[in-house]
């Protein structure tokens, strides 16, 4: 039997699974007397460990041994008699350091489980933080989310303490596991009975809360925080906070916490004053942003990728496209390296810019910045060749080369190019994208629909529209209320008023809400079929619905009005749109200028005209000439009179 043993460890030392060596199998049934033997020291002649073919352990290593062949039976046995007896034998003693260092073993985490458990029954021993902790890592690894809660529990309702580092953590794991709810009240528990939180344990609950979108607790947190007394926010506080605030639309409060934080001797990082400058540009605040990016600059703070990023977007949207390229320019002088996100706004803004020959030169030099353009680069290129009446055939080859250089067109890629498409009267190339579209699996888009439809309706293909409307609606459930409102104006330009109100009353039905653009459809088809009280009655059906009608809504009216109600009627309207404050365009003067000519009111038209030019709106070039015609018409006529 001992001869027996001692082979037997000298597989151990060979193998390195119980399942390459059948006597392993038969260890189980080994008495304790073998098991002692296999973890029997060396005699006292020679007390280096030896296992089989294995170099000798040097002396000064000997309690490293010890541990590998604790280890070792945890491998083979897992947890049970054995691995208890081993603990025996090898004279380890049971205290905290030990079962950190078994829960660090490369073992299942079932075994570790059992081992906690155990270690837990002992007599003279408790689980501290520490302990449970590591197993708290170990099931979070592991991805047992249900098993780590549980530990957590134990660990809230034991009786050790917990400090705020553990609290934090806690709140971190519990937040990467999105289990939001049962973090807060892990933090209320622990905060109530064991623990007073510092300012980083509040800051990684504030954090985890902006994680998971729950911006509105951030500012409860923030004001709980205060109130403790001695925990005061620091400079990672007010970065969340800010940002909560500027996701929130709270921009006043916002731009207050940073004058706060600055008033309590707290420096801002590029963090809060890139937020910052996100909001004053949004704001329209130009100047003040750009004080902002001075100031950084004044106080040491280097200005990131992420800091030019916002100012080159807020430059761009402000129309200050010359600006935002310089910022460009002289980012790459200070020796901030540009990345993908950076170049494609740069891309966009010159697109718009109408520098699309610059916007082209960046694309090619990405690869120097080691940047490689992705699909939002690709889009952006070809939006803005659109946008610069480029040729069709042109736009094709960048569409090619995107494919050919690996990058996947998107949804939003065939959205741009069959609107784009559309626009310039390639039907045919548009509604092959779609079938492309189709084919590559991308769910129907409402905004390509929208411009086939759209483009279709133009072509006088309304069967051919109304067949793709059908289409859109099988695959998508119910079609969006934009596509709705392309097919009932069309509906209605063709003098089919009946359907285009059928299809008004089906989105309706169908709980697919009427927008603006719905109602102004619907409105159009009936002034144009001579129905102006139904239009208007429909006008106070909208604002009763609370759908904001907008200028457009108003001109729809007010044509139908000049059109058939007569000049006191259209000037009724007119001076109601005025007293509401509503901004007029050179559309609405335009409609009640031509109904004045056309009822001989010059007069009146003479005054409009005055008021039109106040306003810097230009006249409508026929309606001009009708009251100059009018005009000679009237002076021919008092001539002739005078005669």
């Amino acid at each position: 039997m001992r001869v027996g043993g001692k082979m037997a460890a000298k597989s151990i030392g060979w193998r390195r699974g119980i399942s390459t060596c059948s006597c392993l199998f038969e260890r189980v049934k080994q008495t304790e007397n073998e098991i002692v033997q296999m973890f029997r020291l060396g005699s006292p002649k020679d007390d280096t460990p030896y296992f089989g073919n294995r170099s000798p352990i040097r002396k000064n290593s000997s309690a490293r041994a010890l541990d590998e062949r604790f280890i070792r039976i945890l491998k083979i046995f897992k947890w049970g008699p054995d691995a208890e007896k081993a603990l025996e034998v090898l004279k380890l003693k049971l205290d905290h350091r030990l079962v950190r260092e078994v829960l660090q073993v490369d073992v299942e985490v079932n075994v570790k489980v059992q081992f906690f458990k155990w270690a837990g029954k002992r007599r003279n021993f408790e689980h501290d933080s520490t302990t449970y902790m590591a197993l708290i890592r170990c099931l979070e690894e592991a991805g047992l989310v249900g098993g780590m809660w549980k530990i957590i529990q134990e660990m809230v309702k034991s009786p050790c303490a917990i400090g705020p580092a553990d609290l934090s953590e806690i709140v971190r794991i519990l937040g990467r596991a999105k289990m939001v709810n049962k973090a807060l009240s892990v933090f209320y528990q622990i905060k109530n009975r064991k623990c007073k939180p510092t300012a980083g344990t509040y800051n990684s609950i504030i954090l985890m809360l902006m994680q998971e979108g729950h911006h509105e607790k951030v500012h409860e947190l923030y004001n709980e925080m205060c109130n403790e007394g001695n925990c005061f926010p620091d400079t990672v506080t007010y970065s969340a906070l800010i940002s909560s605030f500027g996701k929130l639309g709270r921009d006043d409060s916002a731009i207050r916490l940073f004058d706060e934080m600055k008033e309590n001797g707290l420096y801002p990082t590029a963090k809060i004053y890139t937020t910052l400058l996100g909001i004053y540009f949004k704001l329209g605040k130009v100047e003040k942003a750009l004080g902002l990016v001075q100031e950084m600059k004044d106080t040491g703070c280097a200005l990131t990728v992420y800091t030019y990023t916002e100012m080159i977007k807020g430059l761009g949207a402000a129309g200050r496209v010359e600006e935002a390229y310089s910022v460009f320019l002289n980012m790459l002088n200070d020796g901030c390296k540009p990345d993908v996100v950076l170049i494609n706004n740069v891309i966009n803004i010159l697109g718009k810019g109408e520098r699309l020959a610059d916007a082209i030169k960046l694309f090619e030099g990405m690869e120097s910045w080691s940047c490689t353009p992705n699909v939002v680069t690709y889009n952006t290129i070809i939006k803005a060749l659109f946008e610069s009446k480029a040729p069709v055939s042109e736009i094709t080859l960048w569409y090619e080369k995107m494919k050919t250089s690996g990058v996947s067109p998107s949804s939003y890629t065939y959205s741009i190019l069959i609107d784009g498409l559309c626009k310039k009267n390639s039907l045919e190339k548009a509604l092959l994208m779609l079938e492309e579209m189709d084919e590559k699996g991308f769910p129907p888009c409402p905004a390509a629909y929208c411009s086939l439809i759209n483009s279709l309706c133009r072509a006088k293909r309304y069967d051919a529209a109304h067949e793709l409307f059908q289409e859109l609606k099988e695959n998508c459930g119910s079609s969006s209320a934009r596509v709705y409102a392309v097919m009932i104006k069309h509906f209605g330009k063709c003098g089919r008023l009946s359907e285009a109100v059928d299809l008004f009353n089906e989105m309706k039905r169908l709980g697919c809400i009427p927008d603006v653009y719905a109602y102004n459809a619907l409105m159009s088809g009936m002034v144009r079929a001579g129905m102006t009280d139904e239009a208007q009655s429909l006008l106070r059906t909208m604002e009763e619905n609370g759908c904001t009608p907008d200028l457009n809504s108003h001109n729809i009216i007010l044509n139908g009005l000049a059109r058939t109600g007569g000049p006191q009627r259209a000037m009724e309207m007119f001076t109601k749109m005025k007293n509401s404050k509503m901004k007029l365009d050179a559309v609405s003067y335009n409609t009640l200028l031509g109904c004045l000519s056309r009822a001989g009111m010059f007069e009146e038209a003479a005054k409009l005209m005055k008021e039109m030019n106040l306003h810097g709106f230009e006249y409508d070039h026929v309606t001009y000439s009708s009251i100059l015609e009018a005009v000679g018409k009237v002076d021919e006529d008092c001539k002739l009179a005078a005669l």
